[in-house]
């Protein structure tokens, strides 16, 4: 008896139609759309061998931007930095973004005043920083992406103990004889003078030349080869802020100043006529009698610049050395129409009554120039600092350069090397 295969047959036949029917869905409509109802199992099983694993899903936003590098700063100077030279250049440039703001400010909260670049890239102080100050430099910056961020940065300037400051005379606008020097003194020693000069531009409205002359590591003159020229102006230009004068020693100012040249007052006083002779732009104008030093206090030789003008002063012996016992001591004594010379205690003034018979006849006095009352006063009232005396004819040594303003006494070719 054979087999029934019939039964066999119709499910071979239904594989066979379930097959091919699935077979047509994989094509005609994606493997999503047959992954429900009957023969899953089988789609899948059928679609295995050619599929991958799909990528993991993002977790980024989609309305965050990608990010981008951070923005690099280069400041100078860089954070941390000390003894900073007030006069070196503060700035801050981004590499890799855009500068949004930026501050810089002292401890103090006072702001420095800086300018922007067109770009945004860099940003530059436009003001000089204080000395013994700590500053903060505050910024925000915006990278590739448009993300802002914000940094800072902070260093110190030159202590002070390195500040150098100066006193100058004559001060601005000050009217003076044609035989007044400019003279600077520092608060420091100077070691670097070559630099000093150039940073100092000395013209005037007569288009003399001078030269400067250091009398010691602190303090230096001007003068021309001549006396100034009568009538005219001086100006003296100092750009030293921030200079190292040596040591590291930094100067603290720029300073410009005008000094007025007045009219040309040379007096002549001859120990041996006993006279005073003044004379006003090269034209003598009046001879007076006088009493200088006499043997044992003879009054100093050559040039000597009026230095100050008192109406009223008061001399006492003890200050060129008179104690008492000694013949010359006369003790304490008020004077009047003084016109210092020299820091040493040479003048001219007003006669002491007892020395009036002694007026163009002979030499009396401890150093100083005496004149009548009437004469010293009018003396006083024609010069002013800064005119010249000559004293003549006497047995005196010259005065030291730096006991007053006794520079004419230098040669020109001493005084310019």
């Amino acid at each position: 008896m054979e087999p029934d295969t019939k039964p066999h047959r119709l499910g071979s036949a239904r594989k066979i139609i379930l097959i091919v029917g699935v077979c047509a869905l994989i094509v005609g409509g994606g493997v999503f759309a047959a992954t429900s109802g009957v023969g899953a199992d089988l789609v899948q099983s059928v679609a295995a061998p050619n599929s991958r694993p799909s990528a993991a899903p993002s977790t980024a936003s989609p309305s965050e931007p990608p990010a981008a590098p951070p923005v690099q700063l280069v400041a100078s100077p860089v954070n941390g930095a000390a003894q900073v030279n007030p006069a070196a250049p503060v700035t801050l440039s981004a590499k890799g973004g855009t500068l949004e703001t930026v501050s810089l400010a002292n401890a103090a909260g006072e702001k420095v005043a800086g300018s922007m670049g067109a770009d945004d890239l860099t940003w530059t102080a436009s003001e000089p920083l204080l000395f013994d100050s700590t500053y903060t430099l505050a910024s925000t910056v915006k990278d590739a992406a448009g993300k802002s961020s914000t940094s800072t940065s902070s260093f110190s300037t030159v202590p002070a103990a390195n500040e150098a400051d100066a006193a100058i005379y004559p001060l601005d606008g000050m009217n003076v004889g044609v035989g007044q020097p400019l003279q600077i003194v520092f608060s420091e020693p100077v070691v670097n003078r070559e630099a000093v000069e150039k940073a100092i531009s000395v013209t005037t409205t007569a288009g003399q030349q001078g030269a400067f002359h250091w009398y010691s590591d602190t303090m230096v003159r001007y003068r021309p080869e001549a006396f100034w020229t009568a009538n005219t102006t001086v100006t003296m230009d100092m750009k030293l802020f921030g200079l190292d004068i040596g040591n590291g020693q930094i100067a603290n100012f720029n300073k410009t100043l005008n000094v007025n040249i007045g009219d040309k007052r040379v007096a002549v006083a001859d120990a041996t006529a006993h006279t005073f002779t003044l004379s006003i732009n090269d034209q003598v104008i009046k001879t007076v009698p006088a009493t200088m030093g006499d043997e044992r206090f003879p009054s100093a030789n050559g040039f000597a610049v009026l230095m100050e003008k008192n109406r009223y002063d008061h001399f006492r012996a003890a200050s060129i050395g008179l104690k008492p016992g000694d013949p010359a001591f006369y003790g304490e004594l008020d004077v009047e129409h003084t016109i210092r010379l020299s820091l040493s205690g040479a003048y001219i003034h007003q006669a002491l009554e007892s020395a009036y018979s002694s007026l163009g006849n002979a030499n009396v006095s401890h150093g100083c120039i005496g004149l009548g009352p009437v004469d010293a006063a009018w003396v006083f009232d024609t010069m002013q600092t800064g005119d010249v005396v000559q004293v003549i004819n006497t047995d005196g040594e010259y005065a030291a350069p730096t006991d007053g303003f006794q520079d004419w006494n230098i040669p020109w070719a001493d005084y310019a090397n």
